[in-house]
């Protein structure tokens, strides 16, 4: 679907820029780059910039027009950086994005174009007339002006963002991290019970808990290892830990150490 989508940028003055561009394309899976009659390109700048997505800068087409730009494309969103009091919708990136995907899940045969004007003006109004909504982001009044590159990422990661969801995928890796990643599924009821016994004979051995006495230590300390659900191999390196403390406190530790000597 995000094959569907080109980001169009319109006569950019520095060729870095366009290095950035593409690199925030990649990363988020897009990859058709388009520009409009571009100041200098290719250039050994944008290679830098591009910072791997160099094969992005090698496939753009560079054309002299915004209407060759947009050929194909029956949805087309154009950046502008403030009110210029045109009756056209605005959107801001979130909003657009979910534009973007409806249309696509709606016509397989779709082409949009996200268009980005120039550093210091951003797009004419002739240009912006050629779209079908205008995209504002909503930055700091006080500081406004993002650098086109930053533009683009915001852009194509509220895209990537609205395509994982509406194809339900996850959004963040924690889930295969914890599951997938390190090995390792949450300990059971079962394991935690027997961890907090192991807790508590250590604890009786090294003298840090009186039975007579035990002042709430062990309800206190089930909130604590209670905060975070721990992992099965988490369990195991905390007992283990526990097993060498209570060995250390029966001396065996010494006396491995004095055999040795």
């Amino acid at each position: 679907m995000l094959s569907k989508v080109r980001v169009v940028l319109v006569n950019t003055s520095h060729p870095g820029n366009i290095g950035g561009a593409a690199r925030a394309m990649k990363n988020m899976g897009l990859s058709r780059l388009v520009l409009v009659d571009p100041k200098e390109f290719p250039s050994p700048d944008a290679s830098a910039r591009a910072s791997g997505a160099d094969d992005i800068l090698q496939q753009a087409q560079v054309v002299a027009t915004l209407e060759q730009a947009l050929t194909g494309c029956n949805l087309v969103l154009g950046t502008s950086a403030r009110d210029r009091r045109l009756p056209w919708p605005l959107v801001n990136p979130r909003d657009g994005a979910a534009v973007v995907l409806q249309h696509l899940q709606v016509d397989d045969a779709a082409e949009v174009a996200l268009v980005f004007g120039r550093e210091h003006a951003g797009l004419t109004n002739d240009e912006l007339h050629q779209c079908h909504y205008h995209v504002h982001i909503p930055s700091c009044d006080e500081f406004s002006s993002l650098n086109l590159a930053a533009a683009v990422q915001v852009l194509v990661y509220e895209l990537r963002m609205a395509w994982l969801q509406a194809s339900e995928q996850p959004l963040c890796m924690e889930a295969v991290e914890r599951t997938g990643l390190l090995g390792s599924a949450p300990a059971t009821h079962d394991a935690m019970e027997l961890f907090y016994a192991h807790l508590q004979r250590t604890l009786i051995d090294i003298e840090f808990l009186d039975p007579e006495k035990p002042r709430h230590l062990m309800t206190r300390l089930r909130r604590l290892f209670g905060r975070n659900q721990l992992s099965k191999s988490e369990v195991n390196i905390l007992r283990g830990i526990l097993t060498e403390t209570q060995k250390a406190a029966r001396g065996e530790l010494q006396q491995r150490r004095s055999e040795h000597d």
